[in-house]
């Protein structure tokens, strides 16, 4: 039952955000995992790459960031104008000793965000990512359901599309360079 809960609120988010008007990408203020503060600015004049997980994740989250990652590899010299952020939605166990650990396993230029959880919660809010925590029947850790999509950002600060979060890495690269070549950002 929250698997089908969990597949309709995925189909819901991985639709294109406004076509002819791009929304401003949702506020936030977190920090990585070198201690700097990072808001939604921080990366302005780049293309960013935003995913929503946890570390603890057990499938959705690895793979995601395991495609980006190729993505960055598959981009060439494009990377370079691209910021790939993993905003956890489990602040309590996602230190930002944990985080910056996590992300450099799949690429070094993602970049983990963590911070209270009330920050991390309306980082969440701001772009539309529903969670619920899930206990383990048996006594293991929490899990959590959540949406799974990669809020593509451009430039300027604009929500651009959600993609979705298995898209295999050489097709992620190839739809980021399609909108930096739509937009102009990609030269």
């Amino acid at each position: 039952m929250i698997r089908a809960a969990a597949l309709v609120l995925f189909a819901l988010f991985v639709a294109p955000a406004q076509a002819q008007q791009p929304q401003m990408a949702g506020a936030f203020t977190l920090v990585a995992a070198d201690g700097a503060t990072v808001t939604e600015a921080t990366y302005r004049g780049r293309w960013q790459l935003i995913y929503f997980g946890y570390t603890f994740c057990p499938d959705a989250c690895p793979t995601a960031l395991n495609e980006i990652g190729e993505a960055l590899d598959a981009l060439g010299p494009l990377a370079a104008q691209v910021q790939p952020l993993f905003i956890t939605i489990d602040p309590r166990r996602d230190t930002r000793a944990v985080m910056g650990d996590y992300v450099k396993s799949f690429h070094p230029g993602i970049v983990g965000l963590t911070g209270q959880p009330a920050a991390t919660a309306a980082a969440a809010r701001a772009y539309g990512v529903l969670y619920q925590r899930q206990e383990d029947e048996n006594g293991g850790p929490y899990l959590f359901e959540h949406s799974t999509f990669i809020a593509v950002i451009d430039p300027g600060g604009r929500l651009v599309t959600k993609l979705a979060s298995d898209m295999p890495g050489d097709a992620l690269a190839h739809a980021v360079a399609a909108l930096m070549d739509d937009r102009g950002g990609g030269n």
